[in-house]
């Protein structure tokens, strides 16, 4: 049997092309009315777009559409229809605002306000449209591709990506600008990777102990969190048990490591950080 993907709701695309356009203005804010008058580059395709529209008479707007053409061609091939689509429209708001604002006064003349409130502001723009299915640059699409292969988070591939693009356009705008930019971008992708990412900064945990029943009531009953058991068999006992699993939020660890340890002082228990918690809860069952 084929199974058919599920496809989109008209609210789930409303509400998609919705965040795409908030993000995508949000991005050509920070760029026009923050960074690019206080010579404070973006990165990726943004920033050699911003290089090649000030040694020429063409606006940046022209240069973000034209540049991003192959990589959407890129994402089209590599992840997806409606990706490509989400971000062909993206990039197409991004241009057209940036035009738009383009003769706007700036809010401040002071670089280090331009570099912390535009970078926050690009960072929440950007987050906004990869959270909701697009992206806004190329780099993006290359750092999407290689976060799934390198198990990296997106903002950190763009941010070691754009050093680089920073130390070129540097000799451009000047050592100061592209310093500025570092830190300003630095600042954009942590925005971006908890806008991504969430902020409950959820966790998972698997618990090991020969208590597990007692171990798995008590998080149930103490937490309000439903668990999965786990076969298992031990490397050197060969012994037959099973594991705990379950996801919690960042404040509650303390409190679940608390629990687990009043049953079982030697249990084990190993906790890894989850991007992102989609579904219903954990249901208790076994699975072999």
């Amino acid at each position: 049997m084929v199974k058919h993907h599920k496809k989109m709701t008209v609210g789930e695309i409303l509400k998609r092309f919705i965040f795409i356009t908030i993000g995508a203005i949000l991005m050509a804010v920070a760029l026009e009315i923050f960074l690019v008058p206080n010579e404070i580059i973006d990165g990726g395709i943004t920033g050699i777009s911003i290089v090649l529209s000030s040694i020429t008479p063409i606006k940046l707007g022209v240069f973000l559409f034209i540049i991003n053409l192959p990589f959407l061609f890129i994402g089209y091939k590599q992840i997806g229809k409606t990706f490509a689509f989400s971000t062909l429209y993206g990039i197409v708001v991004l241009s057209l605002a940036t035009t738009f604002l383009h003769h706007v006064e700036p809010f401040t003349n002071e670089k280090i306000l331009a570099v912390l409130f535009g970078g926050l502001i690009l960072g929440l723009g950007v987050g906004l449209v990869i959270r909701y299915g697009g992206a806004l640059d190329g780099t993006e699409i290359v750092a999407i591709l290689l976060s799934k292969k390198l198990r990296m988070p997106v903002g950190q591939i763009i941010m070691i990506i754009n050093v680089f693009i920073f130390i070129t356009a540097g000799f451009v705008f000047g050592a100061d600008s592209a310093m500025y930019s570092i830190f300003s971008y630095y600042i954009a992708a942590k925005v971006m990777d908890i806008v991504v990412e969430g902020l409950d900064e959820s966790k998972s945990v698997t618990i090991i102990s020969n208590e597990y029943e007692e171990i798995s009531s008590a998080i149930v009953q103490r937490l309000g969190r439903s668990t999965t058991m786990i076969y298992a068999k031990g490397g050197y006992s060969q012994e037959d048990t099973q594991m705990i699993y379950c996801v919690v939020t960042r404040l509650e660890i303390a409190k679940l490591k608390t629990v687990v340890q009043e049953i079982d002082k030697n249990a084990f228990i190993s906790i890894q950080n989850v991007a992102d918690v989609l579904g219903g809860s954990m249901a208790k069952a076994d699975i072999h």
